[in-house]
């Protein structure tokens, strides 16, 4: 699933690709990839005549401003985005076409068939699901060291579930929960509320300087993701822990484990990574 680097790399070429490109009408394949309105007729109606003004993340979900309606999308697993020409064909698996008035059509294929759309009027995308209940965002100015401790230090459960809770932190997916626990050197399976302030502040900035590493070389293509341009990502290249169970760590040269923490496949070093 694409996580917060994939998704904001998604957002920058979707605004080089489409901001200021008018929607002439809409093609809907898989009605049920339209969640709101709840009858794809009324959402294509709507969307017709709407100029793309730019596109915004919040989380894991991109925000496509057209004035005055909002389109919020969710990739999910497999889910992408990519300007065609009219005159090309349609790939499988393309379940909503946005053309334009220039010829060219932006299309959303999606494989696993997870993705979702919903429409709003803007600001109301935010009191509602799915963007009612997300947390803070570990990108912005405010998310501070305070403010992370402050959301995470009360849970009574291992902080690599925590850190996977979109309703505390949004964004840092599988991948990037094992890229910032490995660099901050806290165990996955450690609770959240026995984290010293040292190890909060190591959290944190181990954290904010793995996203924006993965956000500059256009976050990690570890299956299937791909940009709005068909481009991959490259910070797969960069992994220290994720993916790597049975080879030495490269700090300290101990194998690499794998366990499974909140339901998910979870690597650390034994060694880098002791529970305190």
């Amino acid at each position: 699933m694409p996580e917060l680097p994939e998704v904001e790399t998604v957002k920058r070429t979707l605004n080089q690709l489409v901001k200021g490109k008018v929607i002439d009408h809409v093609t809907v394949n898989l009605a049920r990839i339209i969640q709101r309105p709840d009858d794809i007729d009324q959402f294509a109606f709507m969307l017709a005549g709407h100029t793309i003004q730019s596109v915004e993340r919040r989380g894991k979900f991109l925000r496509i401003l057209l004035g005055d309606l909002v389109l919020v999308s969710h990739l999910r697993m497999e889910g992408r985005y990519g300007l065609f020409e009219s005159s090309e064909p349609v790939e499988k698996h393309t379940h909503v076409i946005f053309h334009f008035n220039d010829g060219t059509e932006l299309r959303y294929k999606d494989v696993r068939q997870f993705g979702t759309m919903h429409l709003f009027n803007p600001g109301e995308e935010f009191t509602v699901p799915p963007l009612s209940k997300l947390g803070i965002e570990p990108l912005d100015a405010e998310f501070t060291v305070e403010k992370f401790k402050a959301v995470l230090a009360g849970k009574t459960t291992k902080i690599k579930a925590v850190l996977l809770n979109q309703a505390y932190v949004v964004g840092i997916g599988n991948i990037y929960v094992d890229e910032s626990l490995f660099r901050a050197g806290i165990h996955p399976e450690q609770l959240a509320n026995t984290l010293t302030d040292e190890q909060y502040r190591k959290l944190h900035q181990a954290v904010v300087a793995t996203l924006a590493e993965s956000v500059e070389v256009g976050g990690s293509s570890i299956k299937s993701y791909v940009n709005g341009q068909g481009e991959m990502g490259m910070f797969q290249h960069q992994l220290k822990i994720y993916g790597r169970q049975n080879q030495p760590c490269q700090t300290c040269g101990t194998i690499i484990e794998k366990s499974v923490v909140g339901g998910r496949g979870t690597h650390y070093c034994p060694v880098c990574q002791s529970i305190q």
